[in-house]
């Protein structure tokens, strides 16, 4: 097998598999109906029955779950909370302390201290996207999330020197029941302690059952090799014990309205490219997980729904959850719950992808710049195919040796590509060379190549990092195209180190054309991966340069 065909075939795996995976993401693409965006409040009566543990079926007017207010027909909606960390900027809404807003200080949308920041949570518009939570009993009074709740204050806000923040919240029934729910958030953090104490002053037995649930209308995504979003998963997720990491996309839930899971110790999340949501819990309990698709809204729900509780008169129940909200951030993920690094989504080839992560991180450890991690990367792979590699130039050097021999051989039979390739293939043979030996080394990198793609692609650590002078951002492409231009140059010359014999004037066109097309292709590519490829491409030149000359030295026809 000569070098054009190895070439082509890197070349169609490539965009092969970019263009499926183009497609894939076009199939999944969310069609986003946004006619009414202010629907009216629902009634207790809507909300799910606490007859069982497993069966919840849920109308769909049952997702208009956000705070209604005097422009929508119902009833007022609750003050609104500020609460602000050093990480996060928070909105909750005393009606149901709902979670409405989520700005990430620490990350904009485009790169620069002055961008705007990231907001993960919103009650507007096509960017509605909300955290909601609350408990319903059959014939008594529950704290649900249409019930308004009390706060000494409107703004909470983490002092300087302080490494924790307490925001409390409180509900009273007309039936003597009552619940404190306390958010607790700490610095640095973006996982939010809820803390519940029910207190049932009543009479009588208190029978009721916890929901979590997050409510949105799918994000709008661009498609197409500049917008890499458009690659990563965005829908609903859960993971339990039992079933591990399952996820829909969110077209995809149509039709799985009647959908019921029982799992233990199962945490529930809406996913994006880099950013997620996640109900979690911190009790063994086994809950019941429902999705559905609010048609007339264009927004989708996800819900977690706990067994019963009872409480019983004089006495209280105390419980924890936690909600997650903020960066996909792996080192801290695996330390809040199990399974929650999954949310990083590497697909096919996680296997790949994670420790090619590890390492870029240990060398980020070492240099505090994402750049030269990569770099190191580099050197690492090529010393781990050194030998490999150091097979293919020196088969390729030998062939560029007896290149005036083949080319003695295609004179004297001419047309007759038969027997030419015969006589080829025995002086192969005579001469000890594998045609086959050039093609191992690359096709074994095409994998570490698309591994990591996806890590540049899903690893938020990586989004928005500076290098050196142009390139401030290795997750997008070269603004200058410097790096595509250095790969083109470094694909040239290898070329010209590398031997053609028996290749006729087609493929010799064809093969002139390949770095022009790889150069191309990668002005597209995150600046990152370019920077690898590149790297890899110039060591591997250098490489191939000295064996050449060393075995290379063309021989007499």
């Amino acid at each position: 097998m000569n070098q054009i065909r190895t070439f082509l075939l890197i070349a169609w795996l490539l965009v092969g598999f970019l263009l499926w995976e183009a497609w894939q993401r076009e199939q999944a693409t969310p069609a986003t109906d946004q006619t009414s965006e202010q629907p009216a409040a629902i009634s207790d009566a809507a909300l799910p029955s606490a007859d069982s543990d497993a069966a919840l079926p849920l109308a769909s007017r049952e997702g208009s779950v956000e705070p209604a207010d005097s422009a929508s027909g119902g009833a007022p909606a609750g003050r609104r909370i500020q609460i602000e960390t050093d990480v996060l900027r928070l909105e909750v809404d005393t009606q149901g302390v709902a979670l409405i807003g989520a700005e990430l200080k620490r990350y904009g949308v485009s790169p620069g201290a002055e961008s705007q920041r990231i907001v993960l949570f919103s009650d507007s518009g096509k960017h509605f996207f909300i955290a909601q939570q609350g408990w319903v009993a059959d014939g008594q009074p529950a704290p649900n999330h249409q019930q308004y709740f009390d706060t000494p204050n409107s703004e909470y806000r983490l002092a300087k020197g302080e490494d924790e923040l307490r925001v409390p919240f409180t509900w009273q029934g007309e039936n003597g029941l009552s619940l404190t729910r306390e958010l607790v958030l700490r610095r640095g953090q973006y996982a939010i302690d809820v803390v519940e104490t029910l207190d049932n002053r009543s009479s009588e037995l208190w029978t009721g059952n916890a929901y979590r649930q997050f409510t949105r209308v799918p994000p709008e995504i661009k498609s197409g090799f500049t917008h890499p979003e458009a690659y990563s998963f965005t829908g609903v997720a859960w993971f339990s014990e039992a079933d591990k990491f399952n996820k829909i996309p969110f077209d995809d839930i149509e039709g799985k309205e009647d959908l019921k899971v029982s799992a233990n110790r199962a945490w529930v999340a809406m996913l994006q490219h880099y950013f997620f949501a996640a109900w979690i819990p911190t009790a063994t309990d086994n809950v019941t997980i429902t999705v559905d698709h609010l048609s007339d809204r264009g927004r989708y729900l996800i819900r977690a729904f706990s067994p019963k509780k009872q409480v019983a008169p004089g006495e209280q129940l105390q419980q924890s959850v936690q909600l997650y909200v903020g960066p996909k951030l792996q080192e801290q993920l695996a330390a809040v719950a199990p399974g929650l690094e999954l949310a990083i989504d590497y697909g096919i080839l996680t296997v790949l992808s994670e420790p090619l992560f590890w390492l870029l991180s240990w060398f980020h450890a070492l240099v505090g710049n994402w750049g030269w991690a990569i770099i190191m990367l580099v050197v690492v792979i090529k010393a781990a195919f050194f030998k490999l590699s150091e097979t293919q130039y020196k088969s390729f050097a030998k062939m560029r040796a007896i290149q005036p021999r083949i080319e003695s051989l295609k004179e004297r039979y001419g047309d007759d590509r038969q027997k030419f390739n015969m006589a080829m293939m025995e002086l192969y043979k005579k001469e000890k060379i594998n045609p086959m030996g050039g093609c191992l080394p690359i096709l074994l990198q095409i994998p570490v190549f698309l591994a990591l793609y996806w890590v540049l692609l899903e690893s938020v650590e990586l989004r928005h990092a500076p290098w050196v002078l142009w390139i401030q951002n290795l997750s997008a492409p070269d603004p200058y195209f410097v790096l595509p231009v250095l790969n083109l140059l470094t694909m040239w010359l290898t070329q010209k180190l590398s031997p053609t014999p028996g290749m006729d004037p087609m493929q010799k066109k064809m093969m002139q054309a390949m770095p022009l097309v790889f150069g191309v292709m990668f002005a597209f590519f995150p600046a990152g991966l370019v920077l690898y490829w590149t790297v890899n491409g110039a060591l591997g030149l250098l490489q191939q340069w000295v064996i050449t000359r060393r075995h290379g030295a063309p021989a007499k026809a």
